[in-house]
């Protein structure tokens, strides 16, 4: 073992975790060949087969299980290792790992840029990825903090609040329904949606809605991106529901419009999250505390606020 890299043996972690290889491949932003290679290598260091296919099915063997169980001791080694050498920098020099899901792009950068002129010394690792994802990097510990828009299944984690996220329904501006008020929630029944894809936090809080009213959400077309939806929009495909803060960006915002329909906007929040157990390092508690005394305001003040006056 003496062989092995710390690479080799994240790669590995990373398909364990998963049971693929295409999966770890996509997180490590690797190509699937790469991820094989390296776990080959790692097997013929072992001197041992770490993985076994049954069917469609990857399976560790009792050597890769016992590689898994020294990874994951390996790994929460070098996370103390790293806050302990972080707390004795203090916040002078470090890295803030964050991960934070899709549609948290329009909000986190906004409220980063004031954090990272207060302490310059600071680098930023921003993994900006899908709901999923990031549920996976909490349950491995792999970042410092975690921003979800949905609450967590993990019972283990301390779940925080610290800004509004109001779901709304947008339209062209050309809409017949774009200045009207109090729009019925039965009326939105006979237009066409363009919603995220199935399992999206979106989607499900708009058909729990849709749902407690028996309403039917016609979704006329499944998009993965917010803004692929608001070009759609804009080309009159349909309306959509999002969180009022995708119109933090310049772009089509002067296309689109927000519709008073009954039962929005959706209340929802942000929140930052991390495993109940963590130790949180200087640099990631002064970002903490930073986001619960001072995010709302940063975001407030940003130039969407008078984008959707506008």
């Amino acid at each position: 073992m003496q062989n092995a890299t710390l690479h080799q043996l994240k790669v590995f972690e990373a398909v364990a975790r998963h049971s693929s290889f295409t999966r770890a491949a996509e997180e490590l932003f690797l190509t699937q060949p790469t991820v094989s290679m390296q776990v080959k290598q790692l097997s013929k260091t072992v001197g041992m087969p770490l993985f076994e296919q049954v069917g469609k099915k990857l399976f560790l063997t009792s050597a890769g299980k016992e590689l898994y169980a020294t990874c994951q001791d390996v790994f929460q080694r070098m996370t103390e290792f790293e806050i302990a050498i972080a707390d004795l920098k203090g916040l002078k020099q470090g890295t803030l790992r964050l991960a934070v899901v899709t549609t948290a792009k329009y909000v986190i950068p906004r409220i980063l840029g004031p954090f990272c002129q207060r302490y310059p010394g600071i680098d930023i690792s921003l993994t900006v990825t899908n709901h999923q994802h990031v549920l996976d990097s909490l349950s491995s510990n792999r970042d410092d903090l975690y921003i979800l828009s949905q609450l967590p299944d993990e019972s283990d984690a301390k779940v925080y609040p610290f800004l509004e996220n109001p779901l709304v329904v947008l339209a062209p501006c050309n809409h017949p329904l774009a200045k009207e008020k109090d729009i019925p929630l039965i009326r939105m029944a006979e237009e066409p949606f363009i919603m995220r894809e199935p399992g999206s936090g979106t989607r499900k809080a708009v058909q729990k809605l849709f749902d407690q009213h028996g309403l039917p959400l016609k979704v006329k077309l499944d998009l993965g991106s917010n803004e692929a939806i608001k070009q759609a929009i804009a080309g009159g495909m349909g309306l959509s529901v999002l969180s009022k803060h995708t119109l933090a960006l310049e772009g089509l915002n002067n296309q689109l419009i927000i519709l008073d329909v009954e039962g929005f906007p959706i209340e929802r929040y942000w929140y930052v999250v991390h495993p109940s157990g963590k130790q949180l390092s200087a640099i990631a508690r002064a970002f903490f505390d930073y986001l619960l005394n001072e995010g709302k305001r940063v975001a407030e003040e940003t130039s969407y606020q008078r984008l959707l006056e506008h």
